[in-house]
């Protein structure tokens, strides 16, 4: 693609390493069936923004993934990581892919499911 921010590669030549997202915190506490629906929502929604459907599959597989099976899908899939924590990637077409924190990590004011 010829510019510095789309390359998979550091300055060094080294393939840049995937890693967890920072913690972060949602307006009101949040419980774990609220965030599955959020999520559900979003991957149900994102392919319609754009981009290919194989590669939101691939990020969906790689955000519910642990960090060495999350770089193997990434790398497999030919996804370009432009930030390390996954929230903004692009395909080898140059399409852009941005993913809310809500679909990597779990926010720090989640609360139980009142049962």
């Amino acid at each position: 693609m010829g510019c510095a921010g789309s390359s998979q590669t550091n300055g060094d030549g080294s393939i840049k390493k995937i890693r967890k997202p920072k913690s972060w915190k949602h307006p009101q506490p949040i419980t774990r069936s609220q965030l599955m629906q959020l999520r559900d929502e979003f991957w149900d929604t994102a392919p319609h923004y754009g981009g290919r459907k194989e590669i939101w599959d691939a990020l969906r597989a790689a955000a519910e993934a642990e960090l060495s099976l999350a770089q193997a899908i990434i790398d497999s899939a030919g996804v370009i990581v432009q930030n390390a924590d996954l929230t903004i990637c692009y395909d080898e077409r140059g399409a852009k892919y941005e993913l809310p924190n809500y679909v990597l990590s779990e926010p720090t004011n989640l609360i139980r499911d009142s049962s």
